[in-house]
Formats: structure tokens, C-alpha cells, sequence
């Protein structure tokens, strides 16, 4: 289909990258850059874009003059590639950089159009039009440039996703089964869980009477939602499936109908409302949208929660929020609900957590950003709403479980309230906590979360030095974290307990790789990034490890005292001992660790006097606590810091000893 024989330049963008000029001639760019360039222009002909924000797109790498000076040659070349010595095409000054409009047709903006036109010709040009994602196969090693594309290819794939959907149903209605069909494979390759592809299907071979292969499909999907996602069907696609199923069985026929599974019990369970679209731009719709759903997807990174489905959440678009009647219908313990607002040149993006059973609001938030970055705000806002939601359910579960009788409580009640002693980082505190743990695991042998939990009990017992035998504790923790992993390979808590367990026993390898692995599974998991920040500090790197407290602190502004501790540790570290000693000062009820750490600060910065009464309290609270006092002497704390940081190199542990000498451990 020609899409604009008469412009100067046709740019086909989806599913790889060629240009044409008028005549039909190829237009040879060997440089991706020219071709990441030319693609950013096209997708806006005819608007000037600041030459500094290119520069910045595509050689963020280099100083703000020699990234200019890439800019310029690549303007260069590619006026020589379009033979365009006139600007006819390409326009350019001195401060921006724009593609004519009427010069130029694109492939990306002849789909959207017809989307829009929405008609089942139009819709069905705009599928033959996309034949792949956005520039698929260019490879621009730059990170702005990186974010940008990924941000489009997402946009331009709910597009098509949407616009199969409505093809399929106008193609359904007007009684083209064949078409429908068609449309709702493709949508399958998309959204292997599409409910409203599998019901096409489903009518589609019902109509053709092929009713064992229309309740087949059921069955797969049914199958599929609940190993993938955890989640029934929704209401749709079940009473299809009766109707399908009673039209099949004779007269007094008693085939079973589906009994729908409840939401399990052992996981707090949340439904993520569509985001309202508060902009008065119908066209922002796509937005509001895909935040809901990149919500959805980043909270299923938790193992611990039980997330309903898009499609199911979905159904509540529009209307006043009963939340009565959306914990009845989807039996959730948790509603998200939020909007999306354009104020002036700025965009506000907000956010609440609502109990659903008391219609209590546990925590609300907006994130405000400028209208002209706005394809920057996803990822960082989706990250932050994920990260502090799992949070505050994770505390609103541990406070739920800590009211609860004995007998009333569940495997993944015991591992939250195992989690609740825990966090007090006390001796006794600790040993209840692993009866807890311990009784999660006998009643749910198959859970990685129970045997993680477990896990980290013992963890805590190497750190605190409450046990003689350190070694067997980490031992303890190094089955029961691989048991983890074993149960659920996704497990991101079995994988940090891991990393945590190899830093210490110096396998600083194998910690990387398990913790970097952990922070992949989910990079909304603070408890990942912490302990990856204490391997970075192990290893000496400690800004890395500073940069990994911040995203979790931007993410999370929830902090918890033990992220504190370890951002105090990574700051002495850098020898930064003024900040140092104001981190490790905000700690909530500090440890004896935290005083060792916050005495060598005060001796570092000089302030020998604080130094020495810090170093005192620290001593008195170890005596106190620890199972085996190593006395007043810096040669016999020499082997228990190793517990404290695990630093890799002497060096580290020499400056440590060298601050605590100051403070007066002789």
C-alpha cells in the first residue's frame, strides 16, 4: 500500500528501518546514529527539536561541545544521503532541528491515522502496516536514546493491541469469522492471555459448530491464568463458556459447570483501578492506561501478593468506586486507585492504597513532572508507586498478622509476623521469629517465602553475633536459601538471602551474580537493593552502593532503619564522615553495630570526645548481648568485624581499625 507517493522521503520505521527517496532510490545510512536521528525526527515532522535535546539523546556519553560536534556531522551526513543540499527536507539553524512535514511520510504515522479513523477498513490497513516493533534491529548504546524507544515501542504495541481488539469485535459483529479469527491470533501472539481473543476463538468455533474445540480453548486458558498469573478467568469469558457448554449437553445433561477457585488466602490479594484520565484529552487515555497496567505488572513482580489480572480490574473503568462491591465481586484484600492530571505545562500522576475490607486509606501520593517530559515518567513513577504499594501492604499485613489468634494463622500470616520480631534486631526478638519461620515451613513445605524467612533468621544470628558458632549459622542459611530457589527460581527474597550468605562467607562471585539477579527478578524490591548495596560495600565500591540506597529511598521514601544502617557504613566507607555520623544519627533505636559504626565516624571527622562515649555505649550493649564478648582490645574485635562488613580488601578493614583506635579501642 503506498502510503505517500508523492513525498520526498517514505520512511518505513516498524519492524526495521528504510528510507526512499522519491524516485524509489534506497537511501544508504551506515551509521545508527544517522538512522536513530533521522527516526526521532520523523515521528514529529514539522516540529523544531532544541539541538541540545538531541545531542543529549543520542551521545549523552560525551561533553555537552563534542556531543554537539556528533550532532552536526550527522546533520552532515545525512543531507548528503538525502541529497538535501537545500534543507528542503532536512531544516536546521543554529539552535533546532526539524523534518518538513509535507516532505516526508512515515509508516508509524500513517497507523496511528488510521487507527483513529477507526473504521474496519482503516483498522485493518493499520495492522497490515505494522510489520514489527518500532526501528526493530537498531542498536543505539545509549541510554536516553534507549528509554525513549522503549517507551514508543510500548505505546505503538497497545495501539496495535487495541486496534486488534476492535477489529476483532467489528469483524465478529459483522459476521467476518474468518477476519475475526485472524485478529484474535494476532492478538494472541501479543497477549498470550488475551481473555477476549480466547472468547472470539470460542465463539468463532462454536458458530462452525466445533463446541469440544471452543470449550478446549477454555480449558487452556483457564490453565494458563492460573500457572502464569495466579487468577481465574474473568466473568465473560465463564459465562461464555456455559452458554457453549449448555448448548452442547442433551436434555438433563448434568456436566459439571465451572466452580470458579477462590483468591487464595495466603497472600495479601490487590486489584489495581484503572487510572482516570483527569486531562480533558480523550488522547491521553493510552497514558493513564498503560500506567495502570505497567502497575499491575511491576507489583506481580512481588511473590507475595496475589495481583487480579488487567482485564479483570479493568471492568470497573468509569463510575464512582464501591469498593464494597469490587472486594465482593474480585475478593480482594487491597484497591489501588489513581487518576492522571495535566496542570498547565506540568503533569500530576496520583496514587492511593486502600484497605478494601474497611475502606481505609493506608497511604496516598502524586508525582508531579514537566508536560515536556512526560515520556520519561513512566518507569520512574510506575517503579515508585510499585515499590512503596509493596511496602505498605507488606506492613499493613504485618501489623494484620501480629492482631491475629494462633490458630487463625496461615503459613504466610507466620511468615509476616516472623518478619514483624525480626525487624527489632534483638536476641529475643530474633529466636521468636524463627519459631515462627520455623512453623510457616511446616505448614507449607512448598513455600520458598517460608524457607527465605527462616533463612534470614539465622542470617541475623552471623550478624549480631548472638550465637558461638557463626559458621553453622551461615551453613543453616546457605541450605535454606538454595531450598528457596529450588521451590521458586523467581523467588527474589530466597535469591537476596543468598548473595547476602555468599558475601559473607566471601564468594563475593557468586553474591554478585545472585544479587544482581535478585534486583533483576524485581527492581522494586528495597530489601534486594539493600543487600546488594552491602555487597558493593563489601567489594569497595562504595558510591555504587550509595546509588543503589538512593533509587531505593526515590522509590520508597519509607526508609527502614537497617537501609539507614547500611547507607551510615557505605559513607564511611567513602570516607564522607560528617554525612556518615547525620545517617547513622537518624537511625531508629540503633544497635551496638550502629554505634561501632557511628564511634569510628566521630573519631574519622575528629570529634574524639563523641568518638570515645559512642565506643563506650557500643561496648557496654555487645557485653550485654552478644554470646561471646571479645573484650577491649582492638586485636580481639579484629575477626568479630568481619561480620559488621565483609570488606574484600585489608585495606578497608585497616581504615576501620584505625578509626576505632581513635576512638579508643586500643
Amino acid at each position: 500500500m503506498e502510503l505517500a507517493a508523492m513525498a520526498d522521503l517514505n520512511l518505513t520505521l516498524l519492524g526495521g528501518f528504510e528510507a526512499r527517496l522519491a524516485s524509489g532510490a534506497v537511501v544508504e545510512l551506515a551509521g545508527q546514529k544517522e538512522r536513530a536521528l533521522l527516526a526521532y525526527l520523523a515521528m514529529t515532522p514539522g516540529n523544531a527539536h532544541p539541538r541540545e535535546r538531541l545531542a543529549g539523546l543520542l551521545w549523552s556519553e560525551r561533553g555537552d561541545r563534542q556531543a554537539r560536534d556528533s550532532l552536526k556531522q550527522a546533520l552532515t551526513r545525512l543531507r548528503r544521503s538525502l541529497d538535501d543540499a537545500d534543507g528542503g527536507t532536512l531544516w536546521a539553524d543554529r539552535q533546532s532541528v526539524a523534518l518538513e512535514q509535507a516532505a516526508v511520510s512515515v509508516d508509524v504515522l500513517a497507523f496511528e491515522r488510521f487507527i483513529r479513523d477507526g473504521t474496519l477498513v482503516s483498522l485493518a490497513q493499520a495492522i497490515t502496516i505494522y510489520r514489527g516493533d518500532l526501528l526493530e534491529g537498531i542498536a543505539v548504546h545509549d541510554q536516553a536514546f534507549e528509554n525513549w524507544l522503549l517507551v514508543e515501542r510500548q505505546r505503538l504495541r497497545q495501539l496495535l493491541e487495541r486496534a486488534l481488539a476492535e477489529l476483532m469485535a467489528q469483524a465478529l459483529a459483522g459476521g467476518d469469522t474468518p477476519q475475526a479469527a485472524d485478529a484474535a491470533r494476532r492478538l494472541l501472539l501479543l497477549d498470550p492471555l488475551s481473555e477476549a481473543a480466547y472468547r472470539t476463538l470460542m465463539q468463532v468455533h462454536a458458530g462452525q459448530a466445533q463446541t469440544a474445540q471452543a470449550l478446549k480453548l477454555f480449558e487452556v486458558l483457564r490453565e494458563r491464568l492460573r500457572r502464569e498469573l495466579g487468577v481465574l478467568p474473568e466473568a465473560a469469558t465463564v459465562a461464555l463458556y456455559e452458554r457453549i457448554r449448555l448448548r452442547q449437553a442433551p436434555a438433563g445433561d448434568s456436566a459439571p459447570a465451572v466452580q470458579p477457585e477462590a483468591v487464595p488466602e495466603d497472600k495479601p490479594s490487590i486489584a489495581v483501578l484503572p487510572f482516570v484520565n483527569l486531562s480533558g484529552d480523550p488522547e491521553q487515555q493510552y497514558f493513564s492506561d498503560g500506567i495502570t497496567e505497567d502497575i499491575i505488572t511491576e507489583l506481580a513482580r512481588f511473590r507475595t501478593l496475589f495481583v487480579i489480572a488487567r482485564n479483570s480490574s479493568f471492568q470497573y473503568r468509569g463510575g464512582a468506586t464501591d469498593v464494597t462491591r469490587i472486594r465482593r465481586e474480585l475478593g480482594v484484600r487491597y484497591l489501588v486507585e489513581g487518576s492522571v492530571r495535566r496542570i498547565g505545562e506540568r503533569v500530576r500522576i496520583s496514587a492511593q492504597l486502600i484497605e478494601a475490607t474497611t475502606g481505609a486509606h493506608l497511604w496516598a501520593d502524586h508525582y508531579d513532572r514537566e508536560a515536556a517530559d512526560i515520556l520519561a515518567v513512566p518507569d520512574e513513577i510506575v517503579g515508585a508507586i510499585a515499590t512503596t504499594l509493596g511496602d505498605r501492604i507488606d506492613a499493613a499485613g504485618r501489623e494484620r498478622a501480629l492482631r491475629l489468634s494462633p490458630e487463625a494463622l496461615s503459613a504466610y500470616d507466620n511468615v509476616l509476623r516472623s518478619e514483624a520480631h525480626l525487624m527489632r534486631f534483638t536476641k529475643e526478638e530474633n529466636a521468636e521469629a524463627r519459631r515462627l519461620a520455623q512453623k510457616a515451613v511446616d505448614l507449607d513445605p512448598q513455600s520458598a517465602v517460608a524457607h527465605a524467612q527462616l533463612g534470614w533468621t539465622y542470617g541475623m544470628d552471623h550478624l549480631f553475633g548472638w550465637v558461638e558458632d557463626r559458621a553453622q549459622t551461615l551453613d543453616a542459611a546457605l541450605v535454606l536459601a538454595r531450598r528457596g530457589i529450588l521451590l521458586d527460581a523467581a523467588d527474589g527474597r530466597s535469591r537476596s538471602l543468598l548473595g547476602f550468605v555468599h558475601t559473607f562467607r566471601r564468594e563475593y562471585d557468586e553474591a554478585g551474580a545472585q544479587l544482581r539477579r535478585a534486583v533483576t527478578l524485581n527492581p522494586n524490591d528495597v530489601e534486594a537493593r539493600g543487600i546488594y548495596g552491602v555487597y558493593l560495600i563489601a567489594i569497595g565500591d562504595a558510591q555504587a552502593a550509595l546509588e543503589q540506597f538512593d533509587i531505593a529511598k526515590r522509590n520508597n521514601p519509607f526508609e527502614t532503619a537497617w537501609v539507614i544502617d547500611c547507607r551510615g557504613i557505605a559513607l564511611f566507607t567513602a570516607r564522607r564522615y560528617d554525612d556518615a555520623i547525620a545517617t547513622l544519627q537518624q537511625v531508629p533505636s540503633p544497635t551496638f553495630e550502629t554505634r561501632c559504626w557511628l564511634a569510628a565516624s566521630y573519631a574519622a571527622a575528629g570529634r574524639l570526645a563523641e568518638a570515645r562515649a559512642t565506643l563506650a555505649e557500643f561496648l557496654a550493649i555487645a557485653e550485654r548481648e552478644m554470646a561471646r564478648f571479645p573484650g577491649r582490645r582492638l586485636k580481639d574485635w579484629a575477626p568479630e568485624l568481619h561480620r559488621l562488613a565483609e570488606y574484600r580488601d585489608q585495606a578497608e578493614f585497616d581504615h576501620l581499625h584505625a578509626a576505632l583506635r581513635a576512638a579508643g579501642l586500643q
